[in-house]
């Protein structure tokens, strides 16, 4: 493998997950504030309220993503640490803290990488609708400029929106995520206010900044048929569009996928005049997060796309139970460059949960060493193939809130011990830190 001298590489958090201070300086509650506190869904019933202590601890944070070779360090800024109620009053106090983040980033020559909107939304915006209400996106654009209009170029790339998919899918059809709705005609008008939102930030991000990076960040994921059936191979052809082209094609062609929108029939969104064009922005920089595959076969007893996930007995698995594949992000990467031709791409997310022990103050993590290992090597064939793939961003620094199954799953590279909130960088931490010194010789 072999990056060039101007690549990027380095971590990815968010907000909610890492930050704590929860009721500190200014802040007010999110969706996910009340989601862990009142849902009862989260596997341990945990919340976010301390997390990481990262609002506390930032400083060491950074010392110690230098320490580990990287150049980028992608973060989430919290909207009601910003704007406490979601529009209205800015909260100074809540600008400081990501002033202060992104100098110290900067003093350390590491790129920052903001995203503005990782599921968080102001609990006082979801009262008067929330993601169901077209203001919000207006709201959200409101936010975007105030931000941008403090921290400037000095970000060297912005992200709207994290995941529009899972926002609305998990969060408004599966309900295992704020606001935990449950509702296929909900979903669909939420994903679209979101992208809505992309496009209005887009606008709001473009007025206030000359140099910035500016796009977005999507899940994505391959779909494969478990069979050779016609049926199996529709059903996986079906949820590739669900998934992924139902978010790409508005964003980056126009229009929604054709094809999918009338599956939908009676449950597709209300889309205004001139949204579609607001939608479509030209961006800078796709971020994507890949983690796994689908592999399915058809089921007539499951809704539209009719897709039914089978386990390949072959293959390896995560603490999430998701599928080690490699190859996908190859795939995606090409799929992604062959149908929109993009400007650029980062990888955003990629990385794996695993049964991680300290012992004797370390923590060997082979597998994720090697999850990393063969997903950097799928950056690279794609790179050789032409796609043009700028950073690459693991997931994520810091063992941290994992969402609905609070703190029971570890993703970072760095181990944290919650009660102490003691940071250890565990062997794949070490081994990319040497991985990255290798490439810049």
């Amino acid at each position: 493998m072999h990056f060039p001298p101007d690549f990027h590489f380095g971590a990815s958090t968010s907000a909610y997950q890492i930050e704590g201070a929860a009721n500190e300086d200014g802040r007010l509650p999110s969706i996910w504030d009340e989601f862990a506190h009142h849902s009862g869904r989260i596997k341990d019933g945990s919340t976010g309220d301390v997390a990481c202590d990262h609002y506390h601890r930032w400083r060491e944070d950074v010392d110690m993503i230098h320490s580990l070779g990287h150049n980028a360090y992608r973060f989430s800024i919290a909207w009601p640490r910003v704007i406490p109620q979601g529009r209205g009053a800015l909260n100074p106090k809540g600008l400081d803290f990501y002033d202060r983040l992104v100098d110290r980033l900067l003093a350390h020559g590491i790129a920052p990488y903001a995203t503005l909107y990782h599921w968080d939304l102001p609990l006082g915006l979801h009262a008067q609708g929330g993601w169901l209400h077209r203001d919000t996106c207006h709201a959200f654009a409101d936010y975007a400029a105030a931000v941008a209009q403090r921290l400037g170029d000095r970000v060297y790339g912005y992200a709207t929106l994290n995941e529009p998919r899972c926002s609305a899918t998990v969060g408004y059809l599966e309900g295992r995520h704020a606001p935990g709705e449950m509702d296929q005609a909900k979903a669909l008008q939420v994903a679209h206010h979101l992208m809505l939102a992309h496009g209005l930030g887009m606008q709001a991000l473009r007025a206030n900044t000359r140099k910035a990076r500016l796009g977005v960040v999507l899940d994505v994921k391959p779909y494969h048929a478990a069979d050779d059936s016609a049926a199996s191979r529709q059903a996986a052809h079906n949820a590739y569009g669900v998934f992924n082209r139902w978010f790409m094609e508005p964003m980056f062609l126009g229009h929604y996928p054709q094809d999918i929108w009338d599956r939908y029939g009676s449950l597709v969104p209300t889309v205004h005049e001139g949204d579609l064009a607001t939608i479509c922005q030209a961006i800078d920089s796709l971020g994507i997060n890949y983690y796994s595959r689908g592999h399915v076969e058809h089921s007539a007893s499951k809704p539209f796309p009719h897709a039914a996930d089978v386990r390949c007995t072959t293959s390896s698995f995560t603490d999430m139970g998701w599928e080690i594949w490699p190859d996908g992000l190859r795939e995606m990467l090409v799929r992604i460059h062959q149908d929109y031709r993009l400007p650029d791409i980062y990888i955003a997310e990629n990385g794996a949960a695993m049964d991680d022990v300290l012992e004797n103050g370390q923590v060997h993590d082979p597998v994720r060493r090697d999850y990393l290992q063969s997903h950097l090597a799928a950056v690279a064939q794609a790179r050789d193939a032409g796609v043009p793939v700028s950073a690459y961003l693991a997931w994520s620094l810091l063992d941290n809130y994992e969402w609905g199954h609070g703190y029971t799953r570890r993703f970072g590279i760095c181990h944290v011990d919650y009660a102490s909130q003691q940071r250890t960088p565990k062997s794949s931490a070490l081994w990319l830190r040497d991985f990255i010194a290798q490439q810049r010789r």
